[in-house]
């Protein structure tokens, strides 16, 4: 993978970290296609069981490289094809069955919200603040802050944002459902190690688990917009039929069987 987004694989996780410090992160050609090759390997490797996302840097990520497209790009044609590039990646992680955790520390705004919601359990740092920004340069929202800010916050929320130009503080961003939870630091140095640190352990914890079953409840959830309340009943049930099959349900049952008689006993 090119140097713009570090990519490994280690006992089932993959990290993803967008390498951009001195841009915050931002996207331009090369890391949107760095970004586009990184997420569909992780999700396409059996190996892989759960996804961490990280940034370097001071921030998490600032959206779009505001300077890169008012030097490189000279239609909108242009940024329409780079989002679309963006865009195959935040899919990727989206529709696949891999839980997917954000470590998001410092700042995230305008398509690097799009980001934070592609992932299924972000964490944030207490200094960490977040919003759409979008407006202030002209711009209207991408990188599927329109698809997936209001079902994160709701409606009146996600308006709210877009429509100001406000950043939320981390508490907020709880408060709100925007993120699961918030960690300290003493600096920022050390608050941006703590988010890491969180994230990583709560990829250790679906690793740990029932992986696959992890990975297949987010599917569930993530894939639910797409079916009428009646087909999303049915593919729960062929989806638990499915999962009752595998080695690890029928160990982890068993467990659970065995440890239950001898309390009845």
């Amino acid at each position: 993978m090119s140097d713009v987004i570090l990519f490994a694989v280690e006992e089932g996780m993959a990290r993803l970290t967008l390498n951009r410090p001195a841009r915050l992160n931002a996207f331009d050609s090369d890391l949107a296609h760095a970004w586009r090759d990184a997420t569909a390997e992780a999700t396409s490797r059996s190996d892989v069981k759960a996804i961490l996302i990280d940034a370097a840097g001071p921030a998490f990520c600032a959206g779009g490289d505001v300077v890169d497209m008012a030097t490189t790009m000279g239609s909108g044609a242009e940024i329409t094809a780079l989002a679309e590039v963006i865009n195959s990646g935040i899919r990727s992680l989206t529709e696949s069955s891999v839980p997917v955790v954000a470590a998001a520390h410092g700042t995230t705004a305008g398509g690097g919200l799009g980001i934070l919601l592609s992932s299924d359990f972000a964490v944030v740092g207490s200094r960490s603040r977040l919003g759409s920004l979008y407006a202030n340069i002209g711009l209207t929202p991408d990188l599927s802050v329109s698809a997936q800010l209001a079902r994160a916050v709701g409606q009146r929320r996600a308006l709210q944002l877009v429509l100001q130009d406000r950043l939320l503080t981390a508490q907020e961003a709880l408060e709100w459902g925007l993120v699961a939870e918030v960690v300290e630091g003493a600096d920022s140095a050390a608050e941006a190690d703590s988010v890491r640190a969180r994230a990583e352990e709560v990829a250790r914890f679906w690793l740990a688990g029932a992986a696959d079953a992890y990975g297949q409840a987010k599917r569930l959830v993530r894939s639910q917009p797409e079916r009428s309340f009646a087909e999303q009943l049915r593919e729960e049930a062929r989806s638990i039929g499915a999962s009752l099959e595998t080695d690890e349900a029928q160990r982890r049952i068993a467990a659970f069987a065995s440890a239950s008689a001898g309390k009845a006993r």
